[in-house]
């Protein structure tokens, strides 16, 4: 009983760092699409690996978009 909690909370941990992951890839400019959309692989393909390999390496690659690339980005999906 004890190992099946253990199991089950881990996956738990796993899944919620992997849609955290997948968000915060989303989120952030990498400088091509190319290099966001390998990062979303390794992390939904590799699933326990992936979001480690990200947390270590991808984290730190992505850029946030700033305010005014934001609101340039709204005006054109508003025209």
């Amino acid at each position: 009983m004890n190992f099946a909690i253990t199991v089950i909370s881990l996956g738990t941990v796993f899944l919620i760092l992997t849609w955290l992951a997948i968000f915060h890839i989303m989120a952030r400019d990498f400088g091509s699409p190319v290099r966001k959309t390998v990062w979303g692989l390794v992390v939904v393909g590799l699933p326990f690996l992936g979001v480690l390999l990200y947390i270590i390496w991808g984290r730190r690659q992505g850029v946030r978009p700033s305010l005014e690339e934001i609101t340039e980005l709204e005006d054109g999906v508003q025209k």
